[in-house]
């Protein structure tokens, strides 16, 4: 007989505590997980159903009878699915370029790809501004256009395609490369065209894989909120903007949470569908040969035509960086161009605690962050105990909930006593910690699942603690994983603004925030040499992270990584 989950969790718990630190570092991670995940995300839910500490639907009522609340709400979701759509297919042309065609440049494709991921998400929306606003360098001063509307759908459009493509490439370049190509030799042999063959083996074995990308585009579109606060503007309302405005210009707390939970619950509902379906749904090919192909796959003619689209795309995103960089070099963007450093001055004086405060905050939580990720992965790997689906989810749930919904949970949960941290280092730490400690638990799971538990084991038996194999033994093995949720983690921390823009304080500012603030204020000189700055102090750390972990455990086990 199946033995009862009550009977289960007794005997994991007895097994738990002849292991007290295990079973201390178990309860630790699964009270910090309710308390700094699950619980902000019900005060939300309760801050919007008891206006004035009583039951009430009248925000919500509010929400559907506003006509401007449900246009940003449908808005936002019709941009989270044309982005999802464009942005999968720029990501797919880019992976299929590199994966399957000898192309030449695919390093320098690679990297550009990936450039957007390591900048904060609204240097696309910046750079549009500067390039085709009204002292637009194109719109104005080549094509000499009056009013030109680059603000609302169009703009807006173009700046998270940019900015989310990279997601969808590094998804699907993975996939790609898990398909082996001698499948498609062998198709062609057998008389198949090439494009027949496409659209009957390569395409739905990489299906599942685009589904997943297209999804997680999805919501990180919807909760995207610095390319929708600088370009939505008031004729195309963004529902993350709307509930921002709502808590800071209304002082709205409970309209502001309400609007919260509606952008809340698609995001959910889709990270759940990506989770247990679809990712059930890929294919990994094993054939048991050699998988040297031949690239018979692509025509000389359409190898061509995907390089050239990959160039214009390429060749886009260098002129958004570029753009970034000559703005911030130049006095006067659109009516004075006559170099300067005054914008970098600016920074490092008047800005320069933002900058301290930035590198301060990423530098602590990045740390924390990949270790916790580590250990969760372990735990829900390789150990059994009680409520350990629950650590699964809770930990994973960052994923699927919007920066905007997280920020508002937080300034309710945490601005009172017994849990009084509004305005202070820790809320911010924590935030960073807790929002971005599920790259690294991904990571480590898809390592851990491919060791042996034997070797753990074996270390157990000839007389090892679990502190002692877990450091020696399990963590080296995740070194791949390590690193990749390391440098998320800081990479993120040092761009983030949706959640942030609610919880920073006089005391401590970010330099995304300063950067909302300049372009706000119109002094996009200094808007662009933050961002410049922001990007070479996200490289440089991403080298001393990777040289210190090289030096200390050798290449990472000898796998190789690219990032």
């Amino acid at each position: 007989m199946k033995e009862s989950w009550l009977k289960q969790s007794k005997r994991q718990i007895r097994m738990m505590t002849k292991d007290p630190l295990l079973f201390g570092v178990v309860v630790f991670i699964l009270l910090s997980l309710t308390v700094f995940i699950i619980y902000p995300l019900i005060k939300v839910i309760i801050t919007s159903i008891m206006p004035g500490g009583r039951f009430s639907l009248k925000e919500y009522k509010e929400i559907v009878s506003s006509w401007y609340l449900r246009r940003a709400f449908l808005n936002s979701m019709m941009m989270g699915a044309l982005t999802a759509v464009f942005g999968a297919a720029v990501g797919f042309i880019f992976a299929f370029t590199l994966a399957r065609t000898d192309v030449p440049l695919k390093k320098f494709f690679h990297i550009i790809a990936i450039i957007p991921i390591i900048s904060p998400p609204f240097i696309g929306a910046l750079s549009i501004i500067m390039l085709f606003g009204n002292n637009g360098m194109i719109s104005s001063s080549l094509l000499h256009l009056a009013n030109t509307k680059i603000y609302g759908f169009r703009g807006l459009l173009f700046a998270q395609i940019v900015t989310f493509f990279p997601v969808a490439y590094i998804t699907l370049k993975g996939v790609l490369e898990s398909i082996s190509p001698t499948l498609e030799d062998a198709a062609l042999d057998l008389g198949g065209s090439r494009f027949k063959v496409f659209r009957r083996v390569t395409f739905p074995l990489a299906l599942p894989g685009i589904a997943s990308a297209m999804l997680v585009l999805f919501v990180e579109t919807l909760a995207d909120f610095g390319n929708p606060l600088i370009l939505a503007g008031s004729q195309f309302p963004i529902l993350s903007v709307q509930a921002y405005l709502e808590i800071t210009g209304m002082y709205n707390l409970s309209k502001g949470a309400g609007l919260a939970f509606v952008l809340l619950i698609p995001s959910i509902t889709v990270f759940f569908i990506e989770k247990y379906w679809v990712s059930k749904k890929r294919y990994v090919t094993i054939t048991g040969k050699p998988t040297q192909s031949t690239l018979k796959l692509v025509s000389p003619a359409a190898k061509w035509l995907l390089f050239a689209l990959c160039m214009l795309f390429a060749l886009t995103i260098l002129l958004i960086y570029v753009t970034i960089l000559w703005g911030a070099l130049v006095s006067v963007w659109g009516s004075n161009s006559t170099l300067t450093l005054k914008h970098f001055a600016y920074v490092f004086s008047v800005g320069f605690k933002a900058v301290r405060d930035t590198v301060i905050i990423a530098g602590l939580s990045t740390p924390v962050a990949g270790v916790l990720g580590m250990v969760i992965a372990f735990l829900v790997v390789r150990k059994k105990f009680p409520f350990k689906h629950y650590m699964e989810i809770s930990s994973m749930l960052s994923f699927a909930v919007p920066g905007t919904v997280v920020g508002i949970g937080y300034i309710l949960a945490f601005n009172s006593y017994p849990l009084l941290l509004t305005g202070t280092l820790l809320i911010l730490l924590l935030n960073f910690i807790f929002r971005y400690v599920p790259v690294g638990i991904q990571s480590g799971v898809a390592i851990l699942q491919q060791v042996d538990p034997s070797i753990e084991e074996a270390a157990i038996d000839l007389g090892a603690d679990s502190k002692s194999t877990f450091r020696k033994v399990t963590l080296p093995l995740m070194i791949p994983a390590f690193f990749s949720g390391l440098i998320y983690s800081f990479v993120r921390a040092m761009t983030a603004i949706s959640a942030v823009i609610f919880l920073v304080s006089s005391r401590w500012n970010l330099m995304t925030v300063q950067i909302m603030s300049q372009v706000e204020s119109g002094r996009l000189g200094a808007a662009a040499a933050f961002s410049v700055i922001l990007v070479v102090i996200i490289l440089f750390a991403i080298l001393i992270i990777r040289s210190i972990l090289n030096l200390k455990y050798g290449k990472f086990g000898g796998t190789t990584l690219h990032f």
